[in-house]
């Protein structure tokens, strides 16, 4: 069971946009609250040992009971906004509080790391937690402004594009960086 809360979360993460613009006439906020809600608190259930995983769980859970209590159609647009709001926070303060969140994945990968790649992947946090933050905005000024086709257009296809097109430059950077370091 533990090891399925993560990829439905994921799955439920990419589909969210299409479920909330498609499934309307057919569950209620409510309903989307009583599902989310139910695997993020199986998520901190299981993420006991982790802080970080327990609070990210908490505001989506607070999320959730609000979703739940109002049982409004328009809250349920913010959840990409949350979600990229945590994103920002947690990419953000590991700048801050080291190490950062790109150089605690090139570790797992890697190990240790020289001191041109620590510094190289404190600059793609941070490129990161610039990109959360843009994110954010701009699913929040759809939420707020435009009609809900665009909100799922934007929020379920252009941001995950856009997701893919900073992995995919960030990927071709390394290259160059690594090359250039290899020469030296």
């Amino acid at each position: 069971m533990k090891r399925l809360i993560a990829p439905m979360l994921v799955l439920m993460g990419l589909l969210y946009p299409f479920a909330v613009y498609y499934g309307l006439e057919y569950v209620t906020p409510r309903g989307f609250a009583l599902f989310l809600g139910g695997l993020w608190g199986l998520r901190a259930l299981f993420s006991a040992s982790s802080l970080s995983h327990r609070w990210q769980a908490l505001a989506l859970l607070i999320f959730c009971v609000l979703l739940f209590v109002f049982d409004s159609p328009k809250l349920l647009q913010w959840y990409p906004v949350l979600i990229n709001l945590l994103l920002l926070t947690v990419f953000g303060l590991s700048l801050y509080k080291g190490p950062p969140i790109i150089e605690r994945l090139a570790r797992l990968r890697e190990g240790d790391l020289p001191a041109h790649a620590q510094v190289y992947t404190r600059q793609v946090t941070k490129v990161w937690t610039g990109f959360f933050l843009f994110n954010a905005v701009l699913a929040a000024a759809l939420t707020l402004w435009a009609p809900l086709s665009w909100w799922m257009l934007y929020n379920g296809c252009i941001a995950y594009i856009l997701i893919g097109l900073l992995f995919a430059i960030e990927w071709l950077v390394r290259q160059r960086v690594k090359n250039a370091h290899e020469l030296d």
